[in-house]
């Protein structure tokens, strides 16, 4: 594990969410899926299925069952485990993950099995101190527990890290064990119902080296509002 350098702005760890928040598997789920508008609506299902999971279960088997619930046939969820080292990352993942590299902890926290969730965060070029998936975790995204895995592996606290989400799911869990939260939605997708805003949402990862280099002041601007 790398040590964090004594810049005391940033947070001691920057947790991300990776199929959606650093990785476009947008593009992938829709191809897979034959159309954009059968893609969203398969994603969705299978967000709402996993939120709602609690428990592991194979992620390979919640994908097949999301895509029969919007009546897509196995070979969908087929063609996309079979294509997945064609994920690529959002543009500004990697230079903004190198750049926080050098004054933080970097880790991933994925609804995901451990074989496909390694793969993932494999083909981003970065070093990681973390990869927690739901699998080894034992429960999905958002209960608590994949995110305080990761913080206890990292060895940090809650109020010491920040979250990077890719859907506003991952609001509930964050809020539930104390993280303060960038959203980064590129594509536009709704708040959830219920879900606690994020302290920041940004269509892009432009804004997130600043903000976290910006962590213990806004930190104490957030005690003291």
């Amino acid at each position: 594990m790398s040590n964090p350098s004594s810049t005391t702005g940033y947070p001691k760890a920057v947790l991300f969410d990776l199929l959606t928040a650093l990785l476009d598997s947008w593009t992938l789920w829709n191809r897979s899926a034959g159309s954009e508008q059968a893609g969203r609506a398969w994603r969705a299902e299978y967000l709402r299925l996993t939120c709602g999971c609690g428990r592991y279960v194979a992620y390979e088997q919640l994908v097949k069952e999301a895509a029969a619930h919007v009546g897509l046939p196995e070979s969908a969820a087929l063609a996309l485990e079979a294509d997945w080292l064609q994920l690529t990352p959002w543009s500004g993942a990697i230079e903004a993950l190198q750049q926080l590299r050098s004054h933080c902890k970097i880790a991933v926290v994925t609804n995901c099995s451990i074989r496909l969730g390694r793969q993932a965060a494999a083909i981003i070029p970065v070093k990681w101190d973390a990869v927690i998936t739901a699998e080894e975790a034992g429960t999905y995204k958002p209960d608590p527990t994949p995110y305080r895995l990761a913080l206890d592996v990292l060895g940090v606290t809650a109020s010491e890290a920040v979250f990077v989400a890719g859907s506003s799911y991952d609001m509930f869990g964050t809020a539930a064990v104390g993280l303060r939260t960038y959203w980064h939605n590129r594509v536009a997708l709704p708040l959830v119902e219920g879900a606690p805003p994020p302290e920041i949402e940004a269509p892009t990862l432009e804004a997130l080296v600043p903000w976290c280099s910006r962590f213990d002041v806004s930190a104490h601007n957030n005690l003291t509002a």
